[in-house]
């Protein structure tokens, strides 16, 4: 399960330094590298965004993944605010430009 965080984040810093922008494709996992990058996948609609893991999260039970705002709403995360996901390592920030 992913849930994510928006607004009222916004300019908070982060795990890896930068401050929290709701409208980047960033997203919070409490054991990846910082700077890895991830394809999430939401599992009902198949549907899927790349995002770079820069802060450390989520802390609530049985979530795995914290999305930005810009990458849940792409995801299609709906009124619930939680969505079953996949996620795949694909690299890290080298080159990233999400």
């Amino acid at each position: 399960m992913a849930s994510w965080y928006g607004r009222s984040h916004a300019g908070r810093p982060t795990a890896n330094g930068e401050r929290f922008n709701p409208g980047a494709m960033t997203c919070a996992h409490r054991t990846l590298p910082l700077g890895s990058v991830v394809t999430v996948t939401n599992i009902a609609t198949g549907t899927n965004v790349t995002c770079r893991v820069n802060d450390r999260g989520p802390y609530v039970r049985g979530r795995i993944l914290d999305l930005s705002e810009q990458a849940a709403m792409r995801l299609g995360v709906g009124e619930q605010g939680l969505m079953r996901v996949r996620i795949e390592i694909i690299g890290d920030e080298t080159g990233f430009q999400g």
